[in-house]
């Protein structure tokens, strides 16, 4: 009994292909799995710098009860001493330590920054979210909300917010979510948007799921790359912003801060004076910070969006194909045996 082309998957497979089709339970023949986004941060040169930096600031942070054990505004010294065996970073124009300021400012810099950028695109998501899928009245009145806070000029919001609340770290963090949630959740209701008409979510509605499922379970997990570029651009805006708003004296300026560090350094006269160690590590603390995570950002975008992959080696197209002999018999050359 002969068996047609369209019956016999092996015969059809080496007609189109050339060749007989993988074995799946071969030990030698398996599919490529595809790399996760962690596997592929992780072999990301630019994402690896970053995230050491990261870990760096994170460490310093943590330990700072070790590394600058006591209160880091107790006076050390005689004042706008230059750096030296004894102060490693100098002293302030009151006579504190630098490096203590500085180890313990990374505490409060990183918890507002860290904690800011998760708040502010956990809101942008819930919005983008309730926006691409809701419908069109719930869609446009998020729009409309969302478009009122993009509008509105930042710097004035977040002077006029700091100046009418309570100062502490939670007023800091409210002031900064407020205002800057809207970026995140348009970018958010784009990706969301496009997502919304696939297939995939299509044959979840004929199935039944719920509304909430469908957007935290097919849909979200298509998002993890813009997700992931968003939190920390938003981590960016509060780290950057939390230092701007201390800066200015509408944080609280009894906590250590980089921000409160570099208002002291300024209300001080340490540009007027030539007291560089004051402001240049709080400065250098902040920029490094915003330079681990845009590394980490673009190893992100390296990795999710092919495009930007570069290839892992070049070929010439005049080069030889090289030939192994076929030990074996599995009758793998070339390229295949080279993998």
């Amino acid at each position: 009994m002969t068996m047609s082309l369209a019956q016999d998957p092996r015969a059809l497979a080496e007609l189109e292909l050339g060749s007989p089709p993988e074995d799946e339970h071969s030990p030698r023949l398996r599919r490529p799995r595809r790399e996760g986004l962690l596997r592929g941060l992780l072999s990301n040169g630019k994402a690896v710098a970053g995230l050491v930096i990261l870990v760096v600031f994170v460490l310093i942070a943590l330990l700072a009860p070790v590394l600058a054990p006591g209160d880091p505004t107790l006076i050390q010294g005689l004042g706008a001493q230059p750096p030296s065996a004894e102060h490693l970073l100098g002293t302030t124009a009151k006579g504190q330590d630098v490096l203590a300021l500085n180890i313990w400012g990374a505490r409060s810099s990183l918890f507002v920054g860290f904690t800011v950028g998760i708040l502010s695109t956990l809101v942008g998501l819930l919005v983008g979210l309730a926006s691409a899928y809701l419908g069109k009245s719930v869609d446009n009145l998020l729009s409309l909300v969302t478009n009122v806070f993009l509008l509105l000029p930042g710097l004035p919001l977040l002077v006029i917010l700091a100046a009418f609340l309570p100062p502490g770290i939670t007023t800091v963090i409210i002031v900064l979510v407020i205002t800057g949630w809207a970026g995140s959740a348009r970018v958010l209701r784009s990706q969301a948007l496009s997502i919304r008409g696939k297939d995939f979510v299509a044959a979840a509605q004929v199935t039944g799921e719920s509304s909430l499922r469908i957007m935290f379970r097919e849909m979200l997990p298509n998002m993890a790359s813009i997700v992931m570029s968003t939190l920390l651009a938003c981590v960016i805006f509060g780290i950057g912003a939390q230092a701007g708003l201390e800066f200015l004296g509408l944080g609280d300026i009894s906590t250590v801060s980089w921000g409160t560090n570099l208002y002291w350094a300024s209300n001080d006269g340490a540009l007027l004076t030539g007291s560089w160690w004051v402001f240049v590590p709080p400065g250098v603390s902040i920029a490094l910070v915003a330079f681990a995570l845009a590394l980490v950002n673009y190893g992100v975008d390296e990795t999710t969006n092919p495009r930007l992959r570069r290839p892992r080696r070049r070929v010439s197209p005049f080069a030889p194909t090289p030939v192994v002999a076929d030990v074996d018999g599995t009758g793998s050359t070339g390229e295949e045996a080279a993998r």
